[in-house]
């Protein structure tokens, strides 16, 4: 019978995955092997450029990054951001050439995985659950992105993001009393809610003056989170908190 750890992990790498799928010690001490040494990436640097041919599966372990793309005219347009603890799309070794970029928008630290590793990795039934789990959810976001940029007014869209931002930096412990770092520029918020630089500023005013958030030092306080949440149509269910854990613990408690 395989036993699990309960004691949350120091490895936010780990962490993530934990909070899809229960991991036992042979798995952990796996995850742990892989996870050095750690590259650092300077903040505005590409980690894989859009055309380049990819050779390891990315880890964000510090720091935020974005998948994004960019048109003829140069604009930019952000379509994901990885957190600590994301895996920059774990498929992403299949691939030929890259039709994104992965970006640090801050200085981050990066795991690197072989596609050994990652085969490795598979072959543990508990961590390839995880795997797809994480994976999953990144479909589910991106999904709610498109319906964010689409049908939400632009004030919206940014309390969208900030919601979402809390609740995913509190699966891994790095948000404290809705208090969390948020090393984005406010350009960097224009290119993933498509609107100006000018409308973006603007628009996280506004959510100041409503008493909803503040914003010091490159920290972000959301002073009420359920007026927030209510504000901005935020429902976190398509981050699919907690439901790779449920059904774990519904297939053990299932008599065989």
């Amino acid at each position: 019978m395989e036993t699990y750890d309960v004691m949350p992990s120091s490895n936010l790498f780990i962490r993530k995955l934990e909070s899809f799928h229960p991991l036992s010690g042979e798995d952990k001490k796996l995850l742990d092997r892989y996870s050095r040494p750690l590259r650092e990436v300077p903040a505005k640097q590409d980690i894989i450029a859009e055309g380049e041919r990819p050779s390891s599966v990315f880890v964000i372990i510090s720091g935020f990054a974005c998948r994004y793309k960019l048109i003829e005219s140069g604009r930019r347009q952000i379509m994901a951001y990885m957190l600590p603890g994301d895996t920059c799309d774990f498929n992403m070794f299949i691939l030929k050439r890259m039709d994104y970029g992965i970006a640090a928008l801050s200085r981050c630290q990066v795991l690197e995985l072989s596609r050994a590793a990652i085969l490795e990795m598979t072959e543990h039934p508990a961590i390839t659950r995880a795997l797809w789990w994480a994976n999953l959810v990144d479909e589910a976001t991106m999904r709610e992105w498109l319906v964010n940029i689409g049908q939400r007014s632009a004030e919206r869209r940014i309390g969208h993001l900030l919601c979402e931002i809390l609740t995913r930096l509190e699966i891994v412990g790095l948000a404290k009393g809705n208090t969390f770092s948020l090393p984005v520029t406010q350009t960097d918020l224009a290119d993933t809610l498509g609107m100006t630089v000018v409308h973006a500023n603007r628009m996280l005013t506004s959510l100041r003056i409503r008493g909803l958030i503040e914003i010091d030092a490159r920290k972000l306080i959301i002073k009420d989170a359920e007026r927030l949440r209510a504000f901005s149509g935020f429902n976190p269910n398509y981050l699919h908190l907690g439901a790779g854990l449920a059904d774990a613990q519904s297939e053990k408690e299932t008599p065989s």
